[in-house]
């Protein structure tokens, strides 16, 4: 979908959206979207086919959620909310149409939502979450108090939205659909710019503008943090430079503003040393793994200080950082096998998710089930992801999650497993729901580490495979 596409909100705020209808509720962005409305007093509905478990919260909120898409739901309604994922004649979307209803883009609503803050951005083509939950509960810590919605649940807060009472709106931005546009922000945080989304930019050049326009769009009197390490960024970080804008940079690169230096990672936690302008900053430590998060976390306490807060408040946060659900999530462990569920869907983040994954299976092997998202990314980056997978002992792939997709001869899960380059009895082909549990139990042995990656849906997945592990024999029965 194209930004031209969407209609401009202008000084449009909150309280004058009426009552909101959001198609699809239930995901991660809409429930984050419909929590922020309720808790501002805002009369909120909604249209779901599954019961995901953040629709309990939203009717404690004083929601109301239909268990169905019709027309009918529209009524008393006065603004309708979509995501890119609804279809253009999606029942209810083409009902508030034909009605005339005031129908917004869910990054519209957002926008709306933030009229009178100032935004923090944080985008990326990957690790916008957990950076935008660290910005957020260093925030916190600092007794700012900032609204955010962001794309997955912070583990400590339990929640994915809050209305706050300071000045900051912490938001995740996303690029996938060029929504992000919509938005001002007093604070742009890039955290990289790798292929990605080509369906909607055409080709690496084209996502590189659309980042570029998004930074473009940041306040003059505030300022641009970027990724001192990714080729993306930097090129990004000299253009706007040129430009006369305010870019700080991070990274382990020897040019970086805020530099990371002696990075450890283990099952303890990453930590490192960190200057900024060159003056020590002391040690940060994260109690989660992975390099990647050590360098998100650069990004969040770089933000702070150029915001002005103190340093301590940052390291602190960090330091409890409880990490982000379905992002190297542990779902428990049954029969002596542990099993995580994590997010990750591109090759780059999935390649340092997987290196993350390996540290914490020490001795163990590591089993990924891995269910593909969209059918775009899995055709036009297969050898990249099947390269990802391969860091892995064993591999069951599920067929692609691509909702409104069409699969052509060839395309999908069976490609994809073909191309990994492991030993056929290393890998495996799984299209059904219900023979993944057995076949992670019959592949898996005392010690070994499990995880679920990808798309959405598979993050409903670690219960049944527990159960599976726990019992091995019924689950082949």
């Amino acid at each position: 979908m194209n930004i031209t596409e969407f209609a401009p909100t202008g000084t449009l705020a909150a309280e004058e959206l009426g009552t909101v209808h959001l198609i699809g509720i239930g995901g991660v962005g809409m429930s984050g979207l419909a929590r922020l409305l309720l808790t501002r007093g805002i009369p909120v509905t909604g249209s779901e086919l599954r019961d995901w478990p953040s629709l309990a919260v939203l009717r404690a909120l004083g929601g109301t959620i239909h268990m169905s898409h019709e027309e009918a739901n529209l009524d008393g309604v006065d603004t309708v909310v979509y995501s890119t994922a609804i279809p253009a004649d999606h029942v209810e979307l083409a009902a508030a149409r034909r009605r005339g209803l005031r129908v917004l883009h869910r990054s519209e609503a957002l926008a709306a939502a933030m009229t009178g803050r100032r935004t923090i951005a944080v985008a990326g083509t990957h690790g916008k979450t957990t950076t935008t939950s660290m910005v957020t509960l260093t925030l916190q810590r600092a007794g700012e108090d900032p609204s955010f919605v962001i794309g997955g649940e912070i583990s400590e807060v339990g929640s994915n939205a809050h209305h706050g009472t300071g000045e900051y709106f912490v938001v995740e931005a996303d690029e996938s659909d060029r929504s992000f546009l919509l938005y001002r922000p007093f604070v742009s945080i890039i955290t990289n710019i790798d292929a990605d989304h080509l369906n909607t930019y055409g080709d690496l050049a084209g996502l590189a503008a659309g980042f570029a326009e998004f930074a473009g769009l940041t306040d003059p009197d505030g300022f641009v943090v970027t990724c001192a390490d990714n080729p993306g960024t930097r090129q990004l970080t000299e253009a706007l430079r040129d430009e006369g804008r305010t870019v700080h940079t991070y990274g382990e690169s020897a040019d970086a503003d805020l530099r990371l230096s002696e990075i450890t990672s283990s099952a303890a936690g990453v930590r490192y040393l960190a200057t900024l302008d060159g003056a020590p900053l002391g040690e940060i430590a994260l109690p989660v793994p992975g390099r990647h998060l050590g360098l998100n976390s650069a990004a969040a306490v770089l933000a702070a200080l150029r915001l002005g807060l103190p340093l301590s408040d940052a390291v602190a946060a960090l330091g409890a950082f409880p990490g982000v659900r379905r992002r190297f999530e542990r779902k428990g462990s049954a029969g002596g096998v542990t099993v995580y569920d994590e997010y990750a869907y591109h090759p780059t983040s999935m390649t340092a998710a997987l290196h993350t994954m390996r540290e914490v299976a020490g001795a163990g092997r590591l089993v990924v089930v891995f269910q593909p998202y969209r059918v775009y990314r899995t055709r036009d980056l297969q050898a990249e992801l099947a390269a990802a997978l391969a860091i892995a002992d064993e591999v069951i792939v599920m067929e692609v999650f691509g909702p409104g997709e069409l699969r052509e001869p060839g395309e999908g899960g069976v490609a994809l497993t073909a191309d990994v380059p492991l030993p056929d009895d290393r890998k495996v082909f799984v299209p059904s729901w219900e023979d993944v549990p057995p076949e992670v139990a019959r592949r898996c042995r005392p010690g070994d580490l499990v995880v679920t990656m990808g798309a959405p849906p598979i993050s409903l997945l670690g219960d049944e495979l527990l159960s599976a592990l726990a019992d091995p024999a019924a689950g082949s029965g």
